[in-house]
């Protein structure tokens, strides 16, 4: 049950003074909708409180009239001289404006009203009273004048007149006036929560309390208010880093308390399996199998992730693993993402495993009829040792004898619904997920805070380095020419493009540099005709079994140029595939570049990625582009690709589940998110069970942040 000092701040918006109606209407655009009340879907007052400003209006600056400058904020005390009225008769260019002439002793200044009521304007501007304006400065044959001035008000109202207006993010129907009288009327009644910090880190940081700071965070006095590393926001962030680390801790905890299957196995099939391998396990992998063997032994239910860089070797990594439970008799699986990716899994591992008596399977969503309910009893009845597919094996039919060991790969494309769905087919089954998409550590605590975490670096010796080159498109003819020759070589080829279609209605033969075209349909259609029916292509748009036949077809070599959008992102693997040629290389994220750069250097042969941008992408593209060719660490590009982008983008919200922090910036806070990291940590060591005023406070901010 929540707590009851959170009531107010969890009931709908409607309950503040003054919000009702259209106000009410458009605030429901503008904020997260997170209660239903009396049928109606509503944000609540909590959401309106976390809606920072981005802006500040300063009306502050005054100066002589005789001397403003044109073009800037500015506030001035005037008298009223005389009123100019529209005259009423039609002018050739249109009605002349309504003019208010005012001054002081340093000069004088228009006021231009269009359209206006003249009734208004004399009872708000009667001749010869002092007047406060405010608005935006402008020189017109050489005279000041103030258009539709933002502010006309007494001279008592100076003060108010001259704080500092927060501008906030807006919607239809609010200004920022309006959302900041709102704020101030929630705040007012909003209770001081109790406090979560300890006194230490309050009086090391210089911070106030969480209502003072929210109340500082509306009331930004200076640009530098604005900023994360202001003391306020700085504040607010630690507490939204503080839920999240506790909230995840509290994951791990409960995990780690739960009974898992005790696998130590034989030893009898990994090393069978070691033997058969043509190269040697790199240190790294005989490290994280160490860990890995350790969890699974230890009674606990493991949960840990494995990062692993392109070519680092992750799947030998899962696939010895999960050995040691078929050694046991113990059943695994293996789920991920694409049909693809899930059959090339099948192939490598049924290839690995070909000499030892295990039994692996494939089951996606289109294995049908007689095929598929032979694989689904042979689950059943524990005949099968390892199953690879993809969201398939969640299904309800879907049923083991003894899942004890589940591997995820790539699992941020999938969503905790479907992961639990699949856990839940056993009896608390261990868990390694993986992924090889590098992820900066502060992302990594944030997602995965709940896992042990586990690192791949090195790449095992056999891989060759990749040479990457970035190129204007105006040197394509040239680039052709050297295709051409590749392919004549017999080389395989990847064509990426960030578009499956152009949709401008260009003759799609018709490529020119200058049109500069990056539509996969548009450069197949070119290719075609250049060379022939080596040329294939796969999109997202395509059905499963006709990607699957496109991409056998170019793994054995019927076709040798793939033109591709970033379906072939992960997973796909031809080891023979040398080239790799991503166009409009500027449109796409460091991160993502790098994965795609990883479809090739998969064998012993030299390789090369070639980041082909267009003639207009300027020096700043270029530079970012840069950090590939320095360096082929996953790692410190994504940690770039971080600073650039920015944790949503880096991953895929929605995809990933990265949590939509509201006040933490994940680059300009990571080492707060550091202190909350240990300060969780140093906290269940002592209060485990939260039983102390501060663990009590502590549940009240996992409510508030809705863990």
């Amino acid at each position: 049950m929540r707590h009851e000092i959170l009531n107010y701040l969890f009931s709908g918006i409607s309950r503040v003074k003054g919000v009702g109606g259209s106000t009410s209407e458009a605030l429901c655009r503008l904020l997260p909708v997170s209660t239903t009340i009396a049928g109606a879907k509503i944000p609540i007052i909590r959401d309106l409180l976390f809606h920072l400003p981005v802006g500040l209006l300063d009306r502050r600056f005054t100066c002589p009239l005789v001397s403003a400058p044109d073009g800037v904020i500015a506030t001035f005390v005037v008298t009223v001289e005389t009123h100019l009225p529209s005259p009423t008769s039609a002018r050739r260019y249109g009605k002349k404006p309504y003019k208010v002439i005012c001054g002081n002793e340093t000069g004088d200044i228009a006021l231009i009203f269009f359209n206006p009521r003249a009734d208004y304007l004399k009872q708000a501007l009667p001749v010869g009273a002092q007047r406060v304006i405010s608005g935006r400065t402008e020189k017109f044959d050489y005279r000041l004048q103030m258009t539709h001035p933002d502010i006309i008000t007494t001279v008592d109202k100076l003060a108010d007149v001259q704080k500092p207006e927060p501008v906030y993010p807006l919607t239809l129907g609010l200004s920022s006036r309006r959302i900041y009288k709102i704020v101030v009327e929630a705040l007012e009644k909003t209770p001081e929560l109790p406090e979560w910090l300890a006194p230490e880190m309050l009086t090391e940081k210089n911070w106030k309390s969480w209502k003072q700071s929210l109340l500082a965070a509306h009331n930004p006095q200076a640009q530098e208010d604005l900023q994360p590393v202001f003391a306020a926001r700085m504040r607010l962030a630690y507490d939204e880093m503080l839920a999240n680390q506790l909230h995840l801790a509290i994951l791990r905890r409960n995990r780690q308390q739960q009974a898992g299957e005790v696998i130590t196995g034989t030893g009898k099939l990994t090393e069978q399996l070691l033997q058969e391998l043509p190269y040697k396990l790199t240190q790294g992998q005989v490290e994280v199998l160490t860990e890995i063997a350790d969890d699974i032994a230890s009674g606990n239910r493991m949960g840990r992730l494995l990062q692993g860089d392109v070519g680092s070797g992750k799947t030998i990594v899962a696939l010895l693993s999960m050995l040691r439970a078929v050694e046991q008799g113990l059943q695994c699986a293996l789920m991920v993402p694409t049909e693809i990716v899930a059959g090339q899994h099948f192939e490598v591992i049924s290839n690995l495993v070909s000499k030892l008596p295990v039994s692996v399977a494939l089951l996606s969503g289109r294995v049908k009829g007689k095929e598929r309910k032979e694989i689904l009893d042979n689950l059943a009845s524990g005949k099968t040792n390892i199953i690879i597919g993809t969201h398939a094996l969640f299904q309800e039919q879907v049923e083991f004898a003894n899942l004890a060991f589940i591997v995820i790969d790539e699992q941020h494309r999938f969503g905790v619904n479907q992961r639990m769905a699949l856990s839940g087919k056993g009896n608390a089954p261990h868990i390694l997920h993986m992924t090889a998409t590098p992820i900066p550590r502060s992302l990594t605590m944030t997602l995965y805070g709940d896992m042990e975490c586990s690192l791949l670096k090195e790449k095992p010796a056999q891989r060759q380095a990749i040479t990457t080159r970035i190129v204007p498109l105006s040197r394509y003819e040239e680039m052709m020419d050297r295709m051409k020759s590749a392919l004549e070589r017999g080389e395989k080829a990847y064509w990426i493009c960030p578009l499956i279609e152009d949709n401008s209605n260009q003759d799609s033969l018709d490529i020119t540099p200058e049109k500069d075209i990056a539509a996969a349909k548009s450069r197949y259609a070119e290719f075609k005709a250049r060379f022939g029916d080596m040329v294939g292509i796969v999109h997202g748009q395509m059905k499963g079994e006709e990607r699957d036949e496109i991409m056998h077809d170019f793994a054995s070599g019927k076709t040798r140029l793939l033109v591709a959008t970033t379906v072939v992102e992960v997973g796909v693997d031809v080891r023979d595939a040398t080239i790799i040629v991503i166009e409009k290389a500027e449109r796409f994220g460091l991160s993502q570049l790098h994965q795609l750069r990883g479809r090739v250097g998969r064998g012993d042969k030299a390789s090369a990625c070639v980041l082909l941008c267009s003639d207009s992408a300027g020096e700043v593209a270029r530079s970012r582009l840069s950090i590939l060719r320095e360096t082929e660490d996953g790692f410190r590009i994504a940690e770039a690709d971080l600073a650039i982008r920015g944790g949503g983008d880096l991953l895929g919200t929605r995809q990933s589940g990265l949590p939509r922090f509201i006040f933490t910036d994940l680059l300009e806070h990571q080492e707060l998110l550091e202190q909350a990291r240990e300060d969780v940590t140093q906290f269940l060591e002592s209060d485990n069970s939260m039983e102390s005023k501060r663990g009590a406070a502590l549940k009240v901010l996992l409510q508030l942040f809705n863990y």
